[in-house]
């Protein structure tokens, strides 16, 4: 038996996708191939993992012809794919399946897919509007669909020997010591302007980290974050205070780094999810998305947000143009949240969580 999974495209759902990954191959055990198809750009998250048995690189307006949807179907004819479990939500992931011949073709009715469709659900909804359901419980009622017990909620992912490495590399460069645990801030949002808190709040915050909980800060980047990274470091001002602008923007690495972390403070992006995977407690700064997408009781984390009508509005940029779910989300609350989770990781005692 041969099974087709289209995994998500964002980083932070792919990771939200792995007890997924983990109930498939508990389910089928070592004797069905699992494909996981997927962007190129989030090759590295699942490395040293044992889920699939291949990765298949997906991007349909890639310049390269071999990874666009054409090549993509005829390769799972050439497989004889029997099952496609469609992680992703599009239009396009479904008539793929049905495309390249899978037997069964399993995911959610949206985007005028269902009739592409061999077994769906339906995502809750009141009228047109989607109610908020977790998506890693989202995912899991697709395995549960198609025969797989129940499985935990826990995020998991590895970090490989070569990762190890590149990840040890890196603190020798800034000057950080082998056994050394810093606060992680993570300054990015790929969705889009409303999801960042100001810089200024992050240079705060990590001037009260380094003087009053006497810990190493690292500001975390993407490639599109560099200046940003840097610019938090010279507002900061400490000799403690580190950034990832200077080095190597791969996910294994970052993966890496993030291991030896204590905690993370971030917007709601992926990098706060590989963080959750890796066991590293998080303090997550929301505004335009509800935390309830992406909530899971396994983890150790606090989430922040205001009590604000507009909160989880959904927008890349706000469109009252006020902003105010990030920028009066002041430094001390947020500080309060690390000074907790600092204190609990002390005593191993699992966060509490404020929403």
């Amino acid at each position: 038996m041969n099974v087709a999974v289209f995994l998500p495209n964002w980083l932070g759902d792919l990771v939200m996708a792995t007890p997924t990954l983990r109930a498939l191959r508990r389910h089928f055990g070592s004797e069905v191939r699992i494909v996981g198809i997927l962007r190129p750009f989030l090759a590295d998250v699942l490395k040293g993992t044992t889920w699939l048995d291949e990765l298949w690189f997906f991007d349909p307006r890639h310049d390269n012809p071999e990874l666009r949807s054409w090549a993509i179907a005829k390769r799972m004819r050439t497989l004889g794919v029997d099952l496609a479990l469609l992680l992703s939500n599009s239009f396009r992931t479904a008539w793929i399946g049905w495309l390249g011949g899978a037997k069964e073709r399993v995911g959610y009715v949206r985007y005028a897919r269902g009739p592409l469709l061999t077994a769906k659900l339906y995502p809750p909804r009141v009228g047109r509007r989607f109610i908020p359901t977790p998506m890693v419980e989202s995912y899991l009622a697709l395995a549960k669909l198609i025969g797989c017990p129940e499985e935990s909620l826990r995020l998991e992912l590895a970090v490989t020997p070569a990762e190890e490495d590149s990840g040890k590399a890196v603190f020798e460069r800034l000057g950080l010591a082998e056994d050394a645990r810093p606060a992680a801030l993570n300054c990015s949002g790929a969705y889009g302007a409303a999801k960042l808190w100001p810089r200024e709040y992050f240079a705060q915050l990590a001037q009260r980290i380094c003087d009053e909980l006497q810990e190493p800060v690292l500001v975390f980047c993407g490639p599109r974050e560099r200046d940003a990274a840097r610019e938090i470091v010279r507002l900061a001002d400490r000799n403690q205070v580190y950034s990832m602008a200077e080095q190597p923007m791969d996910l294994g690495t970052a993966k890496a780094c993030l291991r030896r972390c204590r905690l993370m403070v971030s917007t709601d992006s992926g990098p706060r999810h590989i963080a959750a995977a890796l066991g590293v407690p998080v303090v997550t700064l929301f505004g335009p998305i509800s935390p309830v997408w992406s909530a899971n009781p396994t983890q150790k984390a606090i989430n922040l947000l205001l009590d604000l009508d507009c909160i989880g509005c959904g927008k890349r940029v706000c469109p009252q143009r006020h902003h105010r779910c990030m920028r009066e989300l002041s430094v001390e609350r947020v500080f309060a949240a690390v000074s907790e989770l600092e204190k609990e990781s002390v005593e191993q005692v699992p966060a509490r969580r404020h929403e």
